[in-house]
């Protein structure tokens, strides 16, 4: 069977981020694509300048149509920006029972943000409790605790048991824009935690990362990885895909991960 994946999240019109990362990433890793697009934004590597919700009705119909049809294994769910968004998404998915991976997308590489701040609560009440595992980097584990952005990997590790305890099955704490010579992101379950790390790269080749990040997990759920497993060779894939974003040569700001790294250029 073809393993397929859905991506339900917003719009890049730079290519980087959002759906169409989310898409070419799961094309790199041999699983199928499906998308809902919950909003478009205009947007390069310099910055957003621009959003427009996709109305509820809409993004409701188009997860329906997809999940009509399509035998999907695994679920992404990235940008939302509205309450109202939300609870379209949350009662399209009620009785989905595939595997689930929020991410919490919140403010955008270049520090444009993307989510109203209304929108949080709705996040936390009706599609937390959903996910397989949650994936906010070390500013989202912030907003979504109350706090302080974490300093070293014991807040990462104190915020992410607290996003646990808000009902995530799993949360992967992100520490890509914390500080020391490794990338380290800590996997919290019911049963502990679990450091992944990877050697920190000095690019500015880095958008999309957490979108291409959650995106790869979901495609490994999708072939019937276990969680472990799956995040294990997420990490890889995008390590790999920041090391070989110095080749491409995309826009004037933060430029996009390669995540066609290993097919071209040669």
């Amino acid at each position: 069977m073809t393993a397929i994946a859905l991506t339900i999240a917003g719009s890049d019109s730079g290519g980087g981020a959002g759906i169409q990362a989310d898409v070419k990433t799961f094309s790199a890793l041999g699983v199928y694509g499906a998308s809902v697009i919950t909003a478009i934004t205009a947007q390069n590597t310099r910055g957003v300048s621009g959003i427009h919700d996709i109305p509820p009705e809409m993004v409701r119909a188009q997860i329906e149509a997809v999940l009509a049809d399509l035998d999907v294994k695994a679920i992404k769910i990235g940008m939302l920006s509205r309450p109202e968004t939300i609870e379209a998404v949350a009662d399209a998915l009620a009785e989905v029972n595939c595997p689930i991976v929020l991410d919490p997308v919140m403010v955008a590489t270049s520090g444009d943000r993307l989510i109203a701040e209304e929108a949080v609560d709705a996040l936390v009440k009706r599609l937390l409790p959903r996910a397989a595992l949650a994936t906010p980097n070390m500013a989202e584990a912030a907003v979504l605790t109350g706090g302080t952005v974490a300093e070293d990997e014991s807040g990462m590790k104190a915020q992410g048991a607290a996003i646990l305890a808000l009902g995530a099955h799993a949360v992967l704490v992100k520490g890509g824009h914390g500080t020391g010579p490794e990338s380290v992101d800590l996997l919290i379950t019911a049963r502990g935690s679990r450091a992944f790390a990877a050697p920190r790269l000095k690019t500015t080749h880095d958008h999309g990362t957490g979108c291409t990040l959650s995106s790869a997990i979901a495609a490994r759920l999708a072939l019937g990885d276990e969680l472990t497993s799956a995040v294990a060779a997420a990490k890889t894939y995008l390590h790999e895909a920041l090391a070989a974003a110095e080749d491409l040569k995309v826009g004037h700001g933060h430029g996009p991960v390669h995540h066609f790294h290993r097919w071209w250029p040669a």
